[in-house]
């Protein structure tokens, strides 16, 4: 007993302040964020660039969240919110290119294509913001995903130095949306870490200005 007791009582500690960790770090970025995020479009401040970010894919068709992000950045450019979309995913891999899937949706529903940005390294949240100062010398966006996800990549922008507005793509219910919110309160804990302990994406690359000429292809 007194051997299981010795595993057990650490076990515990670790575990309510895991807790504690996780209930201080969500609450520090939800009070810091959560008043520059927007339902409304009208509400929306205007500034240069919209980020829309990835989210999957089904075959050579957007996933379900991923349309609602690019609809709703589509919204924005098309109102004159913004003047220029950069779009940030994963296509690390043939069979899931998420970046050709975005820009030529964008590009299907009308969007300039010199005013499209390509970032084909954004393999999460803080590379994006990361990539989108560094790389794509981004200084004020508007970041355009689901509510869940918001907090957390506003914070991270403007801890990198991004000054950050959300707008929220949420158009009804969707599937695994409760999992996917309980999951987020890890992953805004996380951030804090990243952030703290500034860490480097896996890949930078060369600069593309978003003053400059886009880096649309068509391939």
């Amino acid at each position: 007993m007194k051997k299981i007791n010795k595993f057990i009582i650490p076990a515990i500690i670790l575990c309510l302040i895991t807790i504690v960790i996780i209930w201080v770090t969500n609450s520090n970025v939800k009070s810091k964020t959560e008043s520059v995020i927007y339902t409304n479009l009208n509400d929306v401040p205007k500034t240069k660039v919209a980020i829309i970010f990835g989210a999957g894919i089904n075959g050579d068709k957007p996933s379900r969240y991923l349309k609602d992000r690019l609809d709703a950045g589509i919204a924005l450019f098309k109102n004159n919110k913004v003047d220029k979309i950069l779009l940030s995913g994963d296509n690390g891999r043939d069979e899931h290119d998420e970046l050709t899937v975005m820009k030529l949706y964008c590009y299907e529903n009308g969007v300039d294509t010199t005013k499209i940005y390509i970032d084909y390294a954004g393999f999460d949240s803080y590379s994006t913001m990361y990539r989108a100062k560094h790389i794509f010398k981004v200084d004020t966006a508007i970041l355009v995903s689901q509510k869940y996800h918001l907090n957390r990549c506003v914070y991270i922008g403007d801890k990198l130095g991004v000054k950050s507005y959300g707008y929220s793509a949420n158009r009804g219910v969707y599937p695994g949306y409760k999992y996917y919110s309980f999951r987020e309160k890890l992953s805004i804990s996380k951030s804090v870490f990243d952030v703290m302990r500034n860490r480097k994406p896996k890949y930078l690359g060369e600069t593309v200005d978003v003053n400059g000429k886009s880096n649309y292809t068509k391939e």
